[in-house]
């Protein structure tokens, strides 16, 4: 058995009373959905045979009628609570049921007998029509429970037998008489009333084992899903641990702390170092897109100085964007204190992915502007560049997972293609926007707008903190 089959149910324990109950639960239901469409029939019938027949019969059926339905409220509203376990609680619900349905089909039976008795013989249309919609309605509608729909079809049928039956017993007509012509056709009508309820039966049970089979499928694809889950997590963290060693080894070497680096072997050094920056940045966004799909990215929420978080920003990323030959500069428009609700940290990520996307598609001496400036009840930080800009019609490549804008083997620069999802699921976080404007050839404008925190908020004003280890890596 594999792992994923160890996740998912049995399929016989408990089978038989696990589709016992989702029968009745489809039944009351159904009841439950019905009920204004029932009381519409059953009062247009009360006041139809009530003005042509007895007033007295057609108030006292339509009374034991609302007494079955409040009935099949209270029971229609207990069916929810039930568990598969409870097999007790489950037979009982179904002796109920059943008893509430005789109740309600010896009613309408009696009354339509009653009706027909009243008449002359041979003229029974309006009973006899009666009774077809109530048969009808029990084939289109109780096909859920079975049990239901058999008590109510065999007593509807019984009377139907009952009312032309009597006629032909009375008058003792020959064979041509249009009295065996209402009994042939009572006998059609009851054949065709069996034929739609087994068509309505087999279609609720087909799509109740379509339903089975999706929810069996739907399990196999969570355990499978978690399974991958874990394993990426797993991987991803036992890549960690060498890796950053191997970084940390690369750095000391690349900064001559163990000595001086061969000129011929400076160039694979700094390819070596380049390239085990990009594979932490991959571990720690696929880490990160991991905790989000789970929901357990952790975020510590604090009033942050706007202005501070720029300048923490410029600071940690100075570095990656030197190594660009991309001048970075410092833009922030306004002398009034701004405060914003949220995560230092993970802003500090935020505008650490669109400063290292601002460098990485900027020209050589090119410059990149990092500022905020308030805008009515919010405020704007932004990240422009004069780079290569974005093509039109980008914006969901943009934000999507795993996606570049340049796909190609020859791309301008390297990337997980999770940063400004990351980004954009941050931002989101907070209540805030995340979007672009660009001119190809000239440049690019990514920014955020996110709330402007109350000054009546406490001042534990959350500082940018020192570098992470995304802070300055490429995304």
């Amino acid at each position: 058995m594999t792992a994923i089959d160890a996740k998912l149910p049995d399929r016989d324990t408990g089978e038989p009373e696990n589709r016992l109950l989702q029968n009745i639960k489809d039944y009351t239901a159904m009841s439950f959905a019905l009920l204004w469409q029932r009381q519409a029939i059953f009062l247009a019938t009360t006041i139809l045979t009530g003005f042509f027949f007895d007033p007295i019969n057609a108030l006292l059926f339509y009374g034991t009628i609302l007494i079955c339905e409040v009935q099949d409220l209270m029971l229609a509203k207990r069916v929810p609570r039930l568990r598969p376990d409870q097999h007790k609680a489950i037979a009982m619900m179904v002796v109920w049921i059943l008893l509430n349905t005789i109740l309600s089909a010896t009613a309408i039976c009696l009354y339509a007998v009653s009706v027909a008795w009243k008449q002359p013989t041979g003229g029974h249309f309006t009973p006899l029509f009666f009774l077809f919609a109530a048969a009808l309605f029990a084939a289109m509608n109780n096909h859920q429970f079975v049990w239901a729909m058999i008590v109510r079809l065999a007593m509807y049928g019984v009377s139907f037998m009952v009312i032309v039956v009597k006629d032909i017993w009375v008058e003792r007509p020959d064979l041509s008489s249009e009295l065996w012509l209402h009994f042939f056709t009572v006998i059609f009508v009851m054949y065709f009333l069996i034929d739609c309820s087994l068509v309505f039966l087999k279609l609720y049970r087909k799509n109740l084992e379509q339903l089975e089979k999706l929810k069996e499928e739907h399990e196999r694809t969570k355990a499978a899903y978690i399974t991958k889950t874990q394993f990426i997590s797993t991987v991803s963290h036992e890549l960690r641990t060498p890796l950053t060693s191997i970084k940390g080894s690369l750095d000391l070497i690349n900064t001559g702390a163990l000595g001086e680096v061969p000129e011929s072997m400076q160039n694979l050094i700094h390819l070596a170092g380049k390239n085990s920056e990009r594979l932490a940045s991959l571990i720690n966004d696929v880490l990160d897109i991991q905790k989000m799909e789970a929901g357990e990215m952790n975020y510590r929420d604090g009033i942050i100085d706007v202005h501070s978080l720029v300048r923490e920003a410029i600071s940690c990323n100075l570095g990656y964007v030197s190594a660009h030959n991309v001048e970075i500069l410092e833009d922030i428009r306004g002398d009034e204190e701004v405060f914003i609700k949220g995560d230092s940290s993970r802003l500090l990520q935020v505008l650490a992915n669109m400063i290292s996307n601002a460098a990485k598609f900027s020209f050589d001496g090119g410059e990149i502007t990092v500022g905020c400036e308030k805008i009515g009840e919010n405020v704007r930080l932004f990240v422009k560049d004069q780079g290569i800009g974005i093509p039109k019609g980008s914006r969901n490549k943009v934000f999507d997972r795993f996606s570049q804008i340049d796909s190609s083997d020859e791309r301008h620069a390297g990337g997980t293609g999770l940063g400004m999802n990351i980004s954009k699921e941050i931002v989101e976080h907070f209540g805030g926007t995340i979007d672009y404007r660009s001119t190809l050839g000239k440049g690019t404008e990514f920014f955020i707008e996110l709330p402007v925190a109350d000054t009546g908020d406490s001042r534990s004003i959350g500082r940018a903190h020192s570098l992470h280890p995304w802070a300055a890596q490429s995304k």
